[in-house]
């Protein structure tokens, strides 16, 4: 499923519009709630049924077309049935009881409820809420998919501006070019992460970076009387900031984990609950500026279309075992440098930890089949290719 985006300029009415349709999709989303709590055996079916009866009790309701009132509902049910996973799961902690939704920000339509103008450069919703048509400010043409394709519409809003979300069912693949190298990544809070071969990455710390004027919005905000436009003003303003700081983390994260991507043929990475990790206050802040989940995110998805391998190893003693002789060192987070008193090796704490990723890495994925015959991972970390015919010579004369 590929997620288009384009960014849309309405007008006052049209601004209007949407926002109404956007507050009736949380007025829909919480009434499907209340329901589930008040009602024993309610399933997603009889949510989908309920929202023909929110239309006939509520005129502003039926004004949404019928098909977002359903995705509304999906979004009701994808909460419960997150809950019920979790109480299966027994998840320790809180399960995430589904809550009431007060800060929604889009309204999603299937099938109906808009079309696309012939130039494929405009959309029309054709709903009750006026919104008319919006014209697409984007590079890429959404007329380049059969309608068939486009199984979602959503529209957005941000604090920068209104935008449309095309969700298109479509494969992308992506011809990857074999580098016969495998890599192992580290990350951390001194450098972005560090490879294998000693590569490291700097940290750009974009929140740390724009700390002081958050801050600074942050005040003009307390300082505006409660209610009054020129604090709705304020709010937008600490909404853009934050914003910016997202972009710039998605941005640098998609293009470091492409490259990383592109010149490897196996990955291995620690498998690292961030959630616990995040408890610890006096990292918690530097941990969310580095954003781990997103960056390992982005190379499980760049490593999917490229068709490599992929691998998250235990994080357990990765930086205190020694990647040369496998002897434990322990050490607290404040020493930097990796010495093994049983092989004297010395290398960059970071540096060690990354090689042991990598090399336990190999270890899971062992060797994978291929059309050609099988690639095998030496302890270099570099992959060879060898038929299947020569490794059954090879097996018969051993």
């Amino acid at each position: 499923m590929l997620i288009l985006e384009y960014k849309v300029r309405p007008n006052s009415g049209q601004q209007h519009g949407i926002d109404e349709a956007i507050r009736t999709v949380q007025f829909i989303r919480n009434k499907c709630v209340r329901l589930w709590m008040d009602t024993w055996g309610t399933n997603d079916t009889a949510l989908q049924a309920y929202c023909a009866q929110i239309a006939q009790e509520y005129p502003f309701a039926a004004r949404l077309n019928s098909m977002a009132r359903q995705a509304s509902a999906d979004r009701a049910w994808v909460a419960i049935a997150r809950f019920y996973q979790h109480c299966r799961e027994k998840k320790p902690g809180k399960k995430g009881y589904p809550r009431f939704q007060k800060d929604n920000r889009s309204v999603e339509y299937k099938t109906s409820g808009w079309k696309l103008a012939p130039d494929g450069k405009h959309i029309v919703f054709t709903d009750g809420h006026g919104i008319g048509t919006l014209k697409l400010i984007g590079t890429r043409s959404i007329a380049t998919f059969p309608l068939s394709q486009i199984k979602r519409v959503r529209l957005l809003k941000r604090a920068d501006g209104y935008y449309i979300q095309f969700a298109v069912q479509a494969e992308r693949q992506v011809d990857h070019q074999p580098t016969d190298h495998a890599v192992g990544i580290d990350v951390g809070l001194k450098v972005y992460y560090m490879d294998s071969d000693g590569r490291s990455v700097p940290n750009p710390r974009f929140h740390r970076k724009a700390e002081q004027k958050l801050k600074r919005l942050h005040r003009r905000v307390s300082r505006k009387k409660k209610g009054s436009n020129n604090r709705q003003k304020a709010r937008k303003q600490l909404a853009k900031g934050y914003l910016k700081v997202s972009r710039q983390r998605k941005d640098f994260a998609a293009k470091k984990a492409s490259a990383l991507v592109t010149s490897s043929d196996v990955i291995a990475y620690e498998h690292l609950h961030i959630k616990n990790l995040v408890k610890n206050r006096h990292l918690a802040k530097s941990i969310h500026d580095a954003s781990w989940g997103l960056f390992l995110a982005w190379v499980r998805y760049y490593g999917d279309l490229h068709g490599i391998a992929v691998v998250a190893v235990p994080a357990a003693y990765t930086t205190q075992d020694c990647s040369g002789c496998g002897y434990r060192v322990l050490k607290s987070l404040s020493v930097r440098t990796h010495i093994c008193p049983n092989c004297g090796l010395i290398m960059d704490r970071d540096h060690n930890s990354a090689v042991s990723i990598r090399d336990a890495g190999l270890r899971t994925l062992g060797h994978r089949e291929t059309d050609q015959g099988s690639t095998l991972v030496n302890a270099s970390g570099q992959t060879t290719a060898t038929r299947r015919g020569r490794l059954r010579s090879r097996k018969s004369a051993g």
